[in-house]
């Protein structure tokens, strides 16, 4: 456990990190952003100058740091495993954005790292913070559905990159695939969390429907099946936005279904009259940020550590041995 203030070292100034130092923000005296990391002369100036925290060039020197308990990475997807193992190696606790690692290798580093280190993990997996989720989990781990036979999830969105905007995430060396590794990860670690079980084999068809520049698919479905039975579609897209009516998320029991449209759940038991809750929304980076800093201060798992990470980038893999493969392929296991 650490003691408030808990010391933050932001590695990677990008875009990513505005949602998160706003989050940051929203914590108050929680913490406090003492260094910040960036490879990029002017982006550092520029998050130095916001935060007045220390600058670094290189995270690997931001690590040695000892006004730093904890470091939020942000950087390009090929860069997470690097940053990881360093961080700790140095000691220091990790907020991680999506996602974990790119492969097998890289995910037994991190997990040898981390479990070495003794230090905390968290995936920066912010969905799992909407209220219409984190209700819906509640009523799983209840049992109210009874056995969860059948999940699905869907995140699709119109997209407008183009060759002169897209960057690192154009190229899949540096960004691990296409859109199934990066927006195509929040669905995945959803349909896992309301599952409820251990990924074990997937299907997948990717397609590239639009943004043709690309090195990677722009579009993807997904079937995965897990250790409890149940059995898990997911839906996501760069090319189109999903069509008018298409849920959030949806699981299907012995007892009945949930389902939503991220705002509203909608809960139908056998039996019963159909309950219908509405949420206000909230700033999923902000909740988690909290929960962060919270499991720090507590020492409380996160709801997703390099367990789940892990078991994630399973499933992306695997998906993506299916495209290639047009078979049925087995999640790896570490």
């Amino acid at each position: 456990m650490t003691t408030a203030p808990i010391r933050i070292g932001i590695i990677g100034g990008g875009g990513i990190a505005n949602a998160h130092l706003a989050g940051y923000r929203a914590a108050g005296d929680t913490v406090r952003i003492t260094a910040v990391a960036d490879a990029q002369p002017e982006t550092l100036a520029a998050r130095v100058e916001e935060t007045g925290a220390r600058g670094y060039s290189d995270f690997t020197e931001l690590v040695k740091d000892p006004e730093v308990d904890a470091v939020d990475i942000c950087l390009p997807h090929h860069l997470h495993r690097a940053a990881i193992v360093a961080a700790a190696q140095a000691g220091k606790h990790i907020l991680c954005e999506k996602p974990l690692c790119l492969t097998a290798e890289e995910a037994r580093e991190v997990r040898e790292a981390v479990t070495a280190a003794g230090v905390t993990l968290m995936c920066a997996h912010n969905q799992l913070y909407m209220p219409a989720v984190a209700e819906a989990k509640r009523l799983l781990d209840e049992g109210a559905l009874g056995t969860v036979y059948e999940v699905r999830t869907t995140d699709s969105f119109y997209n407008d990159f183009d060759p002169e905007n897209m960057g690192w995430r154009a190229h899949a060396k540096t960004s691990g695939g296409g859109e199934y590794i990066d927006t195509g990860y929040h669905p995945t670690y959803l349909l896992m969390h309301l599952a409820g079980g251990v990924p074990t084999e997937a299907f997948s068809m990717m397609s590239t429907h639009r943004l043709t520049f690309m090195e990677g698919e722009d579009s993807a479905q997904v079937l995965v099946r897990f250790d409890n039975g149940s059995v898990g579609q997911l839906v996501t897209s760069w090319a189109y936005a999903a069509a008018p009516g298409t849920e959030r998320f949806s699981v299907v029991g012995e007892k009945g279904s949930l389902s939503s449209d991220g705002t509203t759940l909608r809960v139908a038991l056998h039996g019963q009259e159909e309950q219908v809750t509405t949420y206000e929304p909230v700033d999923t980076f902000a909740a988690e940020i909290a929960d962060f800093v919270t499991c720090l201060n507590t020492g409380r798992r996160p709801l997703h550590t390099e367990v789940e990470g892990i078991a994630v980038l399973g499933i992306i893999l695997a998906a993506y041995a299916s495209s290639a493969s047009g078979k049925l392929e087995g999640v790896m296991t570490l």
